[in-house]
């Protein structure tokens, strides 16, 4: 059976950037959900239909960021479905956040009307390709981003954008609890997985402590790890050379 690759991307992430791991991969069918359109954080049925995918399709998951625990979530919960599982420089189960500022909470309300107040004054639109740019530099070692100006302007410039950005970083603790928990109890069969950590640009100040608690994950899952020193935590634009082999690999 052929198998359809999904790619779940990570916090403030466009479709557009993953461009070159699916040019990098001609031969198979790679849909990338839009977290601008779908919350990455959504349940799996929702996150399922944003890929388009049919009911009795083959999947592999391929999760960047907090959209490895999304993807993670996809591949505990739905074994049968998942056969296949990459998860590049994925956020861990211990990063809960601070739940006064979780959905719903006080703190979480307060930072949604700044960023809506933010939004209607126009702020987004003077600071948001700043940010994406921003992003590009801290994330990556080779600093090459493929959004196009008009694109980055459209997506991070929008009036709701930084809210977006806010929803997605508060569900995602959540998220976290949920996975933690689902990893804590016997974990039953899990599709064959494979950590990508990259510890290179700016993540080399963190490298050690990520190393260790992608090394644990990894041990929970039976997974294997390859450590990427050349590349920050944005890998699908420093080694997407490297998320096209993992594929590869676990095709194989």
């Amino acid at each position: 059976m052929t198998t359809t690759w999904i790619v779940v991307p990570g916090l403030a992430e466009t479709p557009e950037e993953f461009g070159r791991v699916v040019e990098l991969l001609p031969e198979l069918d790679v849909r990338v959900i839009d977290p601008w359109r779908t919350s990455i954080t959504s349940d799996v049925d929702a996150l399922r239909a944003a890929a388009g995918v049919a009911p009795d399709v083959e999947l592999g998951l391929i999760g960047h960021s907090i959209g490895g625990l999304a993807a993670l979530r996809w591949a505990l919960t739905r074994p049968l479905e998942v056969t296949r599982l990459v998860l590049v420089d994925s956020s861990l189960t211990s990063e809960t956040g601070v739940p006064a500022f979780y959905p719903g909470r006080r703190g979480d309300r307060v930072i949604r009307s700044v960023a809506q107040l933010l939004g209607r004054i126009g702020v987004p639109q003077v600071l948001g390709p700043t940010v994406r740019r921003l992003i590009v530099r801290l994330g990556s070692t080779s600093n090459r981003d493929l959004l196009s100006k008009a694109t980055a302007k459209a997506r991070y410039g929008g009036d709701g954008s930084w809210l977006l950005f806010w929803d997605e970083l508060a569900s995602s603790w959540e998220l976290a609890a949920e996975v933690g928990k689902l990893i804590a109890g016997p974990v039953g069969a899990v599709a064959p997985t494979t950590l990508l950590v990259a510890t290179g640009g700016t993540s080399r100040f963190t490298a050690n402590r990520w190393l260790t608690g992608q090394q644990h994950l990894a041990a929970a899952l039976g997974a294997t790890v390859e450590v990427l020193p050349d590349a920050a935590h944005l890998v699908h634009l420093d080694r997407p050379d490297a998320i096209a082999a993992a594929v590869r690999q676990a095709g194989e």
